[in-house]
């Protein structure tokens, strides 16, 4: 049989290094083949592995004395993907096994590669758990206990949506939010490879874009007036900021982190567009040369529980504490940006988090505000992801 697929060795080494702290996306697009059936593998293998990690936990665990947490990191992750691919792909099972002990191999653990033959063996013969408490880390669990249709699908890949025009020679849909049609937007069929590789895109025709997140940026359309001031106040990668602009808004744009900006400014130039940038730390005060705008949007750091689906590492990385110690940083955000508001002018907060203690907590305790419409995708309904948005206004003296 054939040595290790290069696809299975990028993922391979991809969920290792998402382990060390790395964001899966990133890491697959350095590693992975540059095209081909083998970068599809590697992504399909990356995420699938990560989105059924707590269900393949579960399958591991009974054929190894101390846990799979005791194992070294390539060794885990190479029995976690043999695992997935044997259970959830097409791959036969004997193939899927012996293409994990290769990777195992590969990636220099030649030592563990008879016990990840065995281990595979006896597990792949098992169907996986499809149960919440397994399939999530227990608080998760807990907490999303009346979500169960969202956590099904959290398991399986989300669309990909775009904004700005429909890209050519493809079948799409719009997409819908709350039950509501969102305009100029359009979300891809299932398996029509890389976005990037797509006609249109390298003009700038259309970036992509959450519809959740779509929606979010038409509050702020609506809530003033054609070409009124906005300050999008956390806006890398700049979607929202971008979806305003062309709605025909002035727009602004401002981050904390100079490698988000670079990304933003990247994102610009393909676009065409042209927009003030400031980078600024909210936590230190409002911004001393932002001047005054008639919205100011917020969509704040936050602990994107809400977009798990799309970034399934999330899962594992945030602790039952983490939505309330986000909401104290939020809180600060939203005071400082709140400065730039024009008097009558507008606020909108929004977070990619599906938790009460980052939405509603934060919104309501702005003081000297008043939260005038409150909106929210949580639990999503379909493909969109998990946002909340709070329309506010100053009360006045």
């Amino acid at each position: 049989m054939k040595r290790a697929n290069p696809g299975r060795v990028a993922a391979l080494r991809a969920l290792v290094g998402v382990e060390e702290g790395g964001h899966a996306e990133d890491l697959l697009g350095g590693l992975a083949p540059a095209g081909g059936p083998d970068r599809a593998l590697a992504w399909h293998l990356t995420l699938g592995t990560l989105r059924w990690r707590g269900s393949l936990d579960h399958g591991l665990n009974p054929h190894l004395r101390r846990g799979i947490d005791s194992l070294d990191a390539p060794v885990r992750w190479a029995m976690r993907m043999g695992l997935f691919e044997a259970a959830r792909c097409r791959t036969p099972a004997r193939a899927a096994v012996h293409q994990a002990v290769e990777c195992t191999k590969a990636v220099g653990m030649k030592r563990a590669s008879g016990m990840v033959n065995a281990v595979l063996r006896k597990a792949s013969q098992i169907p996986l758990s499809e149960d919440p408490s397994v399939t999530l880390p227990p608080w998760l669990a807990q907490r999303w206990s009346s979500h169960s249709a969202w956590i099904q699908r959290l398991r399986e890949p989300a669309l990909i949506s775009v904004a700005g025009s429909c890209p050519k020679g493809l079948e799409t849909q719009t997409p819908v939010v709350n039950g509501i049609p969102v305009p100029n937007m359009w979300t891809l069929p299932s398996g029509m490879g890389q976005v990037s590789q797509l006609e249109g895109f390298d003009e700038g025709a259309f970036w992509v874009m959450d519809p959740a997140a779509a929606a979010v940026a038409d509050i702020v359309i609506e809530a003033i007036d054609h070409g009124a001031s906005v300050l999008d106040a956390c806006a890398a990668p700049g979607g929202k900021a971008f979806r305003m602009h062309a709605a025909g808004l002035d727009v602004s744009v401002a981050d904390n982190s100079p490698s988000r900006i670079e990304r933003l400014q990247a994102n610009m130039i393909r676009l065409g567009m042209t927009l003030p940038v400031l980078q600024h730390d909210w936590l230190t005060g409002p911004a001393p040369t932002a001047g005054l705008f008639d919205a100011v949007l917020v969509d704040a750091p936050c602990s994107a529980l809400g977009v798990v689906r799309r970034h399934p590492e999330i899962l594992w990385r945030r602790h039952p504490g983490d939505p309330a110690a986000m909401s104290i940083s939020q809180r600060i955000i939203l005071k400082h940006a709140a400065a730039h508001v024009k008097p009558g002018g507008v606020l909108i907060y929004a977070v990619c988090s599906t938790e009460p203690e980052e939405g509603p907590a934060v919104a309501n305790a702005l003081e000297g505000w008043t939260v005038t419409k409150t909106w929210s995708t949580v639990p999503p309904a379909g493909d969109e992801d998990g946002f909340q948005a709070f329309v506010l206004k100053k009360v006045e003296d």
